[in-house]
């Protein structure tokens, strides 16, 4: 029996991931392989950005991004140059950007089938919502949503236990990759899928094992150390280039950020 959460894109963490993958996807529009960490913090109308990065950011973008994405909210953005003798580990070749144990893990029917209900619930009330299987039992909490009107379709399921909630950046705050369990189902390891750059390990190495461990069916762990040049047998280059291509399917790190790799 499976046992997962899910958020949706509004979900005050995601709004975090979001802002921070729009932060990376700037970089991205200024260099072909900038190197950027990007942490946000965010509630009560306020949001916090710090950004460490070789990319020469535009600030206005990214206080147009936190008010795309969050609306109108104050931002305090910190942007500061990536530390030197990090930024020298891929000077010559493409190299591990840090350290990492990172597991891949076949998605079950169950799974898929949770994550579609999910989608489909965020598509008719987009606003904040987070959602619980375990076993037969699924708990939808949608804020803004009419409880009847959900519970005439999910005749099952507990829906919003304590009532009609507003939900949003207001009610709560959000924080980058604090939602690694609703991105990675079981994959879930060390280290942050979102805000950072295709050198890290978080992201490629992350997005490698979960594609590997659903084209061969089984489970898939991976240990790298920073620097590194090869892992599972093969250039890392050649993992960085897998998530890069990944990364362009689905749209971007900020889209990629929505829901994670389910």
């Amino acid at each position: 029996m499976s046992m997962i959460e899910k958020v949706n894109p509004g979900h005050p963490d995601k709004v975090a991931d979001r802002i921070a993958g729009a932060v990376v996807d700037l970089a991205y529009a200024s260099e072909e392989n900038p190197k950027i960490a990007v942490e946000v913090l965010i509630g009560h109308g306020v949001c916090h950005v710090i950004v460490e990065t070789t990319a020469d950011l535009n600030e206005l973008e990214v206080q147009e991004a936190v008010h795309r994405i969050a609306g109108p909210v104050v931002p305090d953005i910190v942007v500061v140059p990536q530390d030197k003798l990090l930024a020298d580990n891929q000077t010559d070749e493409i190299r591990c950007g840090d350290n990492g144990i990172f597991k891949g893990v076949p998605l079950t029917d169950e799974q898929k089938q949770f994550s579609e209900i999910a989608h489909t619930i965020y598509e008719k009330y987009t606003s904040d919502g987070k959602y619980i299987l375990d076993g037969d039992r699924l708990i939808i909490c949608q804020s803004n949503a009419p409880t009847d009107e959900l519970r005439s379709v999910y005749l099952d399921a507990e829906i919003n236990p304590l009532g009609d909630w507003s939900g949003g950046t207001d009610v709560d705050t959000g924080a980058t990759n604090r939602k690694l369990g609703s991105d990675m189902a079981d994959s879930v390891t060390g280290g942050g899928l979102h805000g950072k750059d295709l050198s890290k390990a978080d992201v490629s190495v992350n997005i490698y094992a979960f594609l590997k461990a659903q084209e061969t069916g089984g489970e898939q762990k991976l240990c790298c150390a920073i620097g590194d040049t090869e892992i599972d047998g093969g250039p890392y280059s050649e993992i960085v280039e897998q998530a890069r291509k990944y990364i362009q399917s689905v749209g971007g790190f900020e889209k990629f950020a929505e829901w994670g790799l389910i």
